[in-house]
């Protein structure tokens, strides 16, 4: 019972809290200030959906003794059949209701519901590495495509032979950071390439950065030190050639503030004929690189103190295995293996992620001693 105590305990100290911000979430002067009402409003769904799980917990709780009671007292049968179900069916779920309960009150990752911003590089293994990293592109965009994001490149560079040697885009929707975080690392291939006519097997990697696109209240920006270059971005030839200049290139002093060191961050954008378009895409990058390596440091104390290191921290980690002359894929963080290579380079990679997260609550649960 010391369990449930534990629990009620936690919610019903949180009880006070959701009244708190319920009153505050409808005050003129919350919703004027935007910064405040945003990050409330989230507080309060998350509260919510604490005091919906609390009401189920104490109903259940409620409804055991009560079984519990006519058990003790009751010699009418069919009183006793129903009170006999009635706390067997509760016993069954009232654990699935804790396991639901710990998970609601480990605090969210504040960056989960963000839009992302997805870098892919090619790296050792030259144009075999290029075309990984476009068949990695294409993963990821069969997947948006499945949950219904939306995908923009903001700047690529074409391998020789196919692929891309660098790819950066950006996914808007529902809860994007939240499932795509868990791609970050170093992404290892074994197949034959195509480039090759002895028929060997090698070994390629391409590395992939998710970053949570930072919105504008996030990091401070002065933007009248930006310098700003306009370019033409290079078309596909013929009558697609650009002749305006679309393309822009920015660049920024900044002080990195976990080092003292300032560094030029230079950032272009050929994605769109529109120079404007490009030019907000441009400042939405700078944003979230400056709010990456701001947050690096939080991003490294969350590792260290971390036994495992399922979605953040070293992006120079190995991360996962595609074997193609095996159809194997092994995500070596939660030694996950299957033999479905094909479908999954068709953008199949949702249980894989459902892994991933089961494997990382389980770590924060531990964590948090609940």
């Amino acid at each position: 019972m010391s369990d449930n105590h534990n629990i009620l305990q936690k919610l019903d100290g949180l009880a006070g809290r959701f009244e708190e911000v319920s009153t505050l979430i409808t005050d003129p002067s919350v919703i004027a200030d935007q910064k405040r009402y945003v990050r409330l409003t989230k507080e309060y769904k998350e509260l919510e959906r604490l005091m919906d799980a609390r009401k189920k917990y104490i109903q259940t709780l409620g409804n055991m003794e009560e079984a519990k009671a006519i058990l003790a007292s009751e010699q009418d049968q069919e009183m006793r059949k129903m009170a006999s179900d009635e706390l067997e069916s509760s016993q069954q779920y009232l654990p699935l209701l804790e396991e639901e309960i710990k998970l609601l009150l480990i605090p969210a990752d504040p960056e989960d519901g963000k839009n992302a911003i997805v870098e892919i590089r090619g790296g050792t293994g030259g144009d075999e590495a290029a075309l990984f990293a476009g068949d990695l592109f294409r993963m990821y965009s069969k997947y948006c495509e499945i949950k219904g994001w939306n995908v923009a490149i903001s700047s690529n560079s074409e391998g020789a032979s196919g692929g891309f040697k660098e790819i950066i885009f950006t996914v808007s929707g529902d809860n994007v950071y939240g499932l795509l975080k868990y791609e970050s690392g170093v992404h290892r291939v074994q197949r034959v390439p195509q480039t090759e006519t002895q028929g060997r097997v090698h070994t390629s990697a391409a590395t992939v950065a998710v970053l949570p696109e930072a919105d504008e209240f996030d990091v401070e920006i002065k933007e009248g030190e930006i310098k700003w270059d306009t370019f033409r971005s290079s078309g596909a030839g013929g009558q697609n050639v650009n002749k305006v200049e679309s393309g822009v290139r920015l660049r920024y002093m900044w002080k990195n503030p976990n080092t003292g060191i300032t560094e030029e961050i230079l950032i272009e954008c050929t994605e769109t004929r529109d120079q404007p378009k490009n030019k907000e895409r441009a400042l939405s990058r700078l944003r979230s690189f400056i709010y990456d390596k701001e947050h690096q440091k939080y991003i490294d104390d969350i590792s260290s103190r971390r036994k495992t290191m399922v979605s953040t921290g070293d992006r120079s980690a190995k991360i996962r295995t595609y074997n193609y002359p095996q159809g194997r894929i092994t995500d070596h963080r939660i030694n996950y293996t299957i033999y479905n290579l094909a479908t999954f380079m068709n953008g199949d990679i949702q249980d894989c992620i459902d892994r991933l997260i089961v494997a990382e609550n389980t770590e924060r649960i531990k964590e948090s001693e609940l």
